[in-house]
C-alpha cells in the first residue's frame, strides 16, 4: 500500500469464482482501479475453465485460493472472512463474479462505514450489467430503478430490509460478533439468514446512495425446479430465524410446506402437492443441521 494511504483503513476484496472467464477482465481490474486501495482474494471452487491460470498469468498480485470442490458461496466466502480476520483487516468487501465497482466506491462505503456505528452493512446500489437501469432484484428489495432516482435520496446512507450479497461492505468486526455465513445453506439463502442475524444484534443494512457497482445477470423465467428449491431454501431461512422461538421456527418452515401441499391436493394440483411434500421432507432431513445452526446462531446471539 502506498505510504499516503498508510493511515486509511484496510479493506480486503473477496471473491468467490467459479468459471470465471466471463467477467474476469471487467472485475478484476475494477477493483484494482479503485482510488482506495485493497487486497483481492479470490477463492476459486474447483472452476473447469482458465480462471485460475488467467488470475496466476494477469493479475499476480491477487491472492488466489484454489478449492479442491465446489464449496458454494457461503462456505467459500467464509474462508475469505476467516482470513481477513485472522490478518486484522478493518473491512471486507464481498463481490459477485459477475459484478464490477466504480473507482470510488470502496471509498464511498468505507467513508460511510467510519460514521455509521448502528450499520453492519453497507450496500452501494446495484446497476445491471449495461448500467442503464438498476439490477432488478435490487429494484425489487428497494424499489429503485434508476442510477438518478438513488441519487436523489435525501439520506447518504438510508436502511433497508434486504440486500443481497453481491456487493457487501462488512465491518470486520461485526463479522467477529455475529460469525460468518451458516453451512446450512449450499447455495442461496446463506445472505438473508445473515442479515437476519445482524438485525437480531440490532444491527442495520445500509444503502449508500454515492457508491455504485454493476452486477452482469439478467432476469429469466423462473423453471418450476428453481422455484421449488427457492421455496426451499426460503423455508430453509425460516427454520433458523433468529427472531422466532422453535416452534415457530417450524411452523413457518416444515408445517408451512405441509400446508401448501394440502391446499394444492385440495385443488387437485398433484403436482404441486408432490413438490411441497418433496420439500417438507427434504426439510425433515436437515433438522439436525437446522437445530445446530439454531444453537449456533442463538450462541452468538447471547
Amino acid at each position: 500500500m502506498n505510504e499516503s494511504f498508510s493511515s486509511q483503513p484496510s479493506v480486503c476484496v473477496i471473491i468467490v469464482s467459479y468459471n470465471f472467464m466471463p467477467w474476469i477482465h471487467r472485475c478484476l481490474p475494477s477493483v484494482q482501479a479503485s482510488i482506495l486501495p485493497a487486497t483481492i482474494m479470490v477463492i476459486d471452487n474447483n472452476s473447469s475453465d482458465e480462471t485460475c491460470q488467467t488470475i496466476k498469468e494477469y493479475y499476480p498480485d491477487v491472492e488466489l485460493i484454489e478449492n479442491r470442490e465446489n464449496l458454494g458461496f457461503g462456505r467459500a466466502n467464509n474462508i475469505g472472512m476467516q482470513q481477513a480476520m485472522e490478518r486484522g483487516f478493518d473491512y471486507l468487501f464481498l463481490l459477485n463474479q459477475d459484478a464490477w465497482i466504480e473507482a470510488d466506491t470502496l471509498g464511498n462505503l468505507v467513508d460511510a462505514a467510519e460514521k455509521g456505528n448502528s450499520y453492519g452493512i453497507f450496500s452501494p446500489v446495484h446497476m445491471n450489467g449495461r448500467g442503464d437501469a438498476t439490477d432488478y432484484g435490487f429494484s425489487d428489495y428497494t424499489g429503485i430503478k434508476k442510477r438518478e432516482e438513488a441519487m436523489l435520496i435525501p439520506e447518504d446512507v438510508t436502511p433497508f430490509p434486504f440486500i443481497n450479497a453481491a456487493m457487501w461492505l462488512i465491518p470486520v468486526g461485526i463479522i467477529k460478533e455475529i460469525g460468518v455465513f451458516a453451512p446450512l445453506f449450499a447455495h442461496y439463502g446463506e445472505d438473508r439468514n445473515w442479515v437476519l442475524r445482524m438485525q437480531k444484534r440490532g444491527y442495520k443494512l445500509g444503502l449508500v446512495k454515492s457508491a455504485f457497482g454493476y452486477h452482469d445477470r439478467a432476469a429469466r423465467p423462473v423453471s418450476r425446479e428453481k422455484y421449488y428449491y427457492s421455496e426451499y431454501v426460503y423455508y430453509l431461512t425460516e427454520a433458523v430465524n433468529p427472531f422466532y422461538k422453535l416452534p415457530k421456527a417450524m411452523a413457518y418452515s416444515i408445517l408451512a410446506a405441509l400446508k401448501k401441499a394440502i391446499k394444492a391436493l385440495i385443488a387437485r394440483k398433484f403436482a404441486d402437492c408432490a413438490a411441497y411434500i418433496g420439500v417438507m421432507w427434504k426439510l425433515c432431513g436437515k433438522c439436525r443441521a437446522i437445530l445446530h445452526t439454531r444453537r449456533d446462531t442463538y450462541i452468538m446471539q447471547r
